[in-house]
């Protein structure tokens, strides 16, 4: 069977950016090429004012089963590189994201799950962050975000043994939010990310940012909120018994 190059798709609907690990010949493994292209990728839908938020899955029956490992042997440290890079773009997209996974979410894959704000699993999902198979060390920027998910025991149990764990096991630790049976992913996914694109994007990307732990910027989302208008719309809309119709939107970066 011939398959196509490994590349990133993407699809904007109902305000809802898609983005899609394609390489099924090695189970959606990310090539250098893939996590050089993930960055820029990221900047145009943060850009755009179309997407509200952003939904990040593999092909087919699996998420990711990480780095292309034939990428690793010339320049191990220039791969990582790329895949830290990719991870950090990711875990800065000024919007919500979800990771939707089904198979593999193995090595790169975890981490570049871990950078999503949610994760929503399949049952039947396997998780497993593999560094030490590789005699590779997990950054320390890649680390911090694992611990902040799953706690340092989990983080340790993980990065320590490179043994997968299973879905349930991943809610259980907090690796991922909502487990789904097999065959709704998908639904659940549309439908959840269909209330993210309806509510204020202010308060999305205020609470994003918070959440990392930044307390320097108080004064500067209360300027926004006194300029935008949510706050007005939210309430008026509460009180007439409708849908709000918020406005503010992520100031381009450019």
């Amino acid at each position: 069977m011939e398959y196509p190059e490994p590349q990133l798709l993407h699809t904007v609907t109902d305000a809802v950016a898609t983005v899609v690990i394609h390489h099924p010949a090695k189970r959606n493994a990310m090539t250098a090429a893939m996590w050089r292209a993930l960055p820029p990728l990221l900047d145009s839908l943060a850009a755009d004012p179309g997407v509200r938020a952003l939904v990040l899955t593999g092909e087919g029956g699996t998420f990711c089963a990480g780095a292309d490992i034939s990428t690793l042997r010339e320049e191990p440290e220039e791969a990582q590189g790329l895949a830290v890079r990719a991870e950090d773009a990711l875990a800065a997209f000024p919007k919500p994201t979800l990771a939707a996974i089904r198979g593999h979410c193995v090595g790169g894959g975890a981490q570049l799950a871990a950078a999503c704000d949610l994760r929503f699993s399949e049952e039947g999902a396997l998780f497993g962050v593999t560094p030490a198979k590789l005699g590779i060390v997990y950054t320390a920027s890649s680390t911090r975000r694992l611990v902040s998910l799953v706690g340092p025991a989990t983080a340790k149990y993980l990065l320590f043994s490179g043994e997968l764990i299973d879905a349930e096991r991943a809610l259980r630790t907090g690796l991922v939010d909502e487990v789904l049976p097999e065959g709704e992913l998908a639904k659940r996914v549309a439908e959840f990310t269909h209330v993210l694109a309806s509510r204020s994007q202010l308060t999305q990307a205020a609470a994003k940012e918070f959440a990392t732990g930044r307390t320097d910027r108080d004064a500067h989302w209360a300027e926004q909120a006194r300029g935008s208008g949510d706050t007005g719309e939210g309430v008026a809309a509460f009180l007439e018994r409708r849908q709000p119709r918020f406005t503010w939107s992520v100031p381009d970066r450019g």
